[in-house]
């Protein structure tokens, strides 16, 4: 698929405790599970990380943020700064159930639109969505005005909001795993949990 993925793997992980990205689901690294669903799908991969030397075992291009400690909205600038496609999915290093199948989904409804959002049982998912490379440029100047939160960019672009209608080969079990992130420990055991039974 002429498109890139763009895996952010900046945050803090202040809620969990420990790096989101090593935890080991099934003796796997939620990083590598995360590379390896979406790699026989998308022409790149891109990792943004401020620790590049921790991740080069993924064997990834990789790329640093331009505005360090700014959030996710600067961790999606630098990915398509670094990207060489017009159209990238956005990943969060915490969602180890990610579906490449209902990424290409989303790709499909990009045609016309500046991004594509999720929104699933009523909430916006930002950080598993599809967005056009042009949008760096709107994100910088968020950023630079100090308006950093992701639903500050998606105010000034034309997006297209999806929702489990648009996804319709997807059981409601299956769309809530797909957009389940890990942010506390419990969540953690509960994701080790279901893959048990994948």
């Amino acid at each position: 698929m002429k498109a890139a993925a763009i895996i952010l793997s900046g945050g803090k992980s202040s809620r969990m405790g420990s790096n989101k990205s090593f935890l080991k689901i099934k003796n796997k690294m939620n990083i590598e599970i995360i590379r390896d669903k979406i790699k026989p799908v998308f022409d790149d991969i891109i990792l943004v990380t401020n620790d590049s030397q921790a991740y080069k075992f993924l064997g990834v291009k990789m790329t640093g943020d331009e505005y360090p400690g700014m959030g996710p909205l600067a961790g999606l600038h630098a990915g398509l700064e670094a990207s060489d496609h017009e159209v990238n999915l956005v990943v969060a290093c915490d969602m180890p159930f990610i579906s490449a199948e209902l990424a290409e989904i989303m790709i499909s409804f990009s045609r016309d639109v500046d991004a594509v959002i999720p929104v699933i049982a009523g909430k916006e998912h930002p950080l598993f969505a599809v967005y056009k490379k042009d949008l760096a440029v709107a994100a910088a100047k968020c950023i630079k005005e100090g308006r950093l939160r992701m639903k500050h960019l998606l105010e000034e672009v034309s997006v297209r909001y999806v929702t489990e209608k648009d996804f319709t080969d997807f059981t409601d079990i299956e769309i809530q795993r797909i957009f389940f992130n890990m942010n506390r420990p419990q969540d953690y055991e509960d994701a080790k949990k279901w893959a048990e039974t994948e």
